[in-house]
């Protein structure tokens, strides 16, 4: 599950990167996204959607609102989300007082605050860190962070390879549904559909032979 948050991502004024970007990344390593989400800057929203959805996946991904500024409340929601107090955390006291750009007595107060018991996940690219509460993990907003801190903690998202070929066609969507229909029953694979520039379709199995074989299958007829 991801879960960014952001006012600018609701209103448009910022493209939503981080979640393709995530997407990919928890892909390649066998890990399945049931969901994304998009919330506001709005705290109780943040807190009630991360308590429903940590109870329901194996893990949630937030990207999004955490730092100095006002406006950065993830952690706040995150820590009410499960009936935490915000506390200052040693090891973010000592990230701050030894990080090569940033003064720690310049920050903003409660910036080396996180979750009571979270765990410290470090920032190479700037001055917030990221935390894990439980089975969710809070990453920075801005794009090289949030990809830096993530970074820290990819070796813990792990599930069975999904192998995927694409096949490019050059048939319009709706003449190329009974080739979709006929690779599915001949293969035991997932198959999509993406018309833009022709139409790509994406073909994915756990079994790297069927998805060769339905590649194969599907370039012979489209």
């Amino acid at each position: 599950m991801v879960v960014t948050v952001g006012d600018e991502l609701l209103a448009g004024d910022t493209t939503n990167t981080n979640m393709a970007w995530l997407g990919r990344q928890l892909a390649e390593r066998g890990a399945t996204v049931r969901r994304g989400l998009v919330l506001p800057d709005e705290l109780d929203v943040i807190a009630d959607a991360v308590r429903d959805l940590a109870a329901e996946y194996d893990a949630v991904v937030v990207t999004g609102g955490i730092g100095p500024t006002h406006d950065d409340i993830t952690m706040d929601a995150v820590a009410a989300a499960f009936d935490r107090d915000m506390a200052e955390h040693p090891e973010a006291v000592r990230y701050f007082h030894d990080h090569d750009t940033y003064q720690f007595d310049q920050l903003t107060d409660g910036t080396a605050h996180l979750p009571a018991d979270a765990r410290l996940v470090r920032n190479p690219e700037g001055v917030a860190p990221g935390a894990v509460v439980e089975n969710v993990y809070v990453l920075p907003g801005v794009p090289d962070e949030m990809h830096a801190v993530f970074g820290e903690v990819a070796d813990e998202f792990t599930g069975t390879r999904v192998h995927v070929e694409v096949v490019e066609s050059e048939l319009p969507e709706s003449r190329l549904i009974e080739y979709l229909d006929g690779v599915q029953d001949e293969f035991d694979v997932r198959v999509g559909s993406y018309p833009g520039d022709g139409v790509r379709i994406k073909i994915q199995s756990t079994d790297v032979d069927e998805v060769d074989g339905a590649a194969a299958w599907l370039r012979d007829r489209v």
